[in-house]
């Protein structure tokens, strides 16, 4: 899937000002400068694996729900020596990786409502962290980081059926060498139901730790 983008420059030339012959005796008082907008509330999380670390910055802000689900596994330590086990690759370095509790009742927290991006404004733009779900209101402990602009995640009133997408809450901002290392990792021919033949990672990539940083 290729995306094309336009990108609109604009530059405004202001011509400098004609002063009379006579200056004022005090110079203007300048307008005063607009107050900047907050950036949103994050928290960093640092997911060592067997084959390096990923940084992810989550936003505990704009998607509370989604983000502290994230963070109830990784305080826990429930999403410690689980597994990246599922790698969907489309195309060269476009697709997804997926890793989680796999299922695991040990592990598995109760369902979280779901955040759909129309409501959050948090995209699955390339290195962004999704959670994986069935109906809406269903995910748990699965999640998933996106290799590639995927806008097709999102939610869109305008399709039919269950339109909600999926929930990204953060993205990846250090270690994507690490996501194309194990979207390219190999997987079996045979393991996997259904549409997931043929996307099992194996052998699967262990995740040593999930912990917050500073």
């Amino acid at each position: 899937m290729m995306m094309i983008r336009r990108v609109l420059l604009t530059a405004l030339f202001v011509p400098a000002a004609v002063w009379a012959q006579t200056a004022p005796t005090s110079p203007p008082t300048p307008a005063p400068s607009p107050a900047a907008t907050p950036k949103p509330a994050t928290q960093k999380v640092a997911i060592d694996t067997s084959e390096g670390r990923i940084v992810l910055e989550l936003e505990t802000e704009r998607a509370p729900v989604t983000a502290r689900n994230f963070l109830r596994y990784a305080d826990q330590k429930r999403l410690d020596g689980t597994w990246f086990y599922r790698s969907v690759k489309v195309a060269d370095k476009f697709g997804f990786i997926q890793f989680g509790v796999d299922g695991d009742p040990k592990r598995i927290l109760p369902p979280i409502a779901h955040e759909p991006t129309t409501k959050t404004g948090v995209k699955h733009v390339n290195g962004a962290i999704s959670t994986a779900r069935l109906a809406p209101g269903t995910a748990r402990g699965e999640f998933t980081i996106s290799v590639g602009d995927q806008p097709s995640l999102d939610a869109d009133p305008s399709r039919p059926g269950d339109n909600l997408g999926y929930a990204a809450f953060g993205k990846v901002v250090e270690g994507m060498d690490v996501v194309w290392k194990i979207l390219d990792a190999k997987t079996s021919p045979t393991r996997g139901d259904g549409v997931m033949k043929g996307q099992m990672l194996e052998p699967k990539i262990r995740i040593v730790s999930v912990r917050r940083l500073p």
